[in-house]
């Protein structure tokens, strides 16, 4: 088992572990275009049969153990859960400024930032362990902003979840191949995500008038707010820790 800090393993104990719950976890190595990748796989073995499969997609630091503290607190609820590894194996970063340079090539390549998530989406879907007829991409910070541009090439998704993303809309309009659900949890005072950015966001997803979405947010809570960290807001935590299990019960 994974020895967590004790600000993330009090993230994982606040959902209550199931009787008989048997929690595997592993690392997995997986490739992308010749560059090793390691993931974090972690879900109930007790729980019989193919799950429904959450892809974790990390912050700007790179998979480190936030995620993998998320796709615990999901294993415990029934689901298989997958932090994808979007930089690469060893790549994870301490201070801002490096994770800031590291994230910008991703923004600055749609489709690398794309292609980097579908990679692990096609080990997850592998999964004999897993129903990939349901599966939703969540991600935090970077990591949502990388499961909302994996959502617009048209993977089949039962969902997609954004915390605290960057919101990039995209001209002309880039939303007509989305499939499942879009929910979106905002903070009201993220100085990233400015209300006027949310808004650009919501018009360009209501060129999909068949498209169901939700954008959520959250008052004071600032850019980061589900972080252990200076931002961390615990009401905006918790409410929209239940937006998502709300959300998956829904969806799956």
């Amino acid at each position: 088992m994974t020895d967590f800090s004790a600000e993330h393993r009090r993230l994982i104990d606040a959902v209550a572990e199931r009787p008989g719950a048997q929690i595997a976890e592993a690392a997995v190595a997986y490739d992308h275009d010749g560059r090793p990748m390691e993931g974090y796989r972690a879900h109930d073995a007790a729980v019989a049969g193919p799950k429904p499969a959450v892809i974790i997609v990390h912050d700007w630091t790179g998979l480190r153990e936030y995620p993998k503290a998320r796709a615990q607190m999901l294993a415990r609820l029934g689901y298989y859960a997958f932090a994808a590894d979007l930089y690469g194996t060893g790549r994870r970063f301490e201070d801002h400024q490096s994770a800031a340079a590291e994230a910008g090539k991703y923004y600055g390549d749609l489709a690398l930032m794309r292609a980097r998530v579908r990679a692990a989406y096609d080990v997850v879907a592998n999964d004999p362990a897993v129903d990939a007829s349901r599966i939703v991409v969540i991600g935090y910070c970077f990591g949502g902003s990388a499961a909302l541009e994996f959502a617009r090439t048209g993977a089949p998704l039962a969902g997609t979840v954004a915390f605290h993303a960057r919101l990039v809309a995209h001209e002309p309009a880039d939303v007509a191949a989305i499939t499942g659900a879009v929910l979106i949890c905002t903070g009201g005072a993220d100085p990233v995500v400015p209300d006027e950015a949310v808004a650009a966001f919501q018009d360009e997803l209501r060129t999909r008038p068949d498209l169901d979405w939700q954008v959520i947010t959250y008052s004071g809570a600032e850019h980061g707010f589900t972080l252990p960290g200076g931002a961390y807001h615990p009401a905006a935590d918790a409410r929209s820790w239940r937006e998502l299990t709300a959300f998956l019960d829904e969806v799956f």
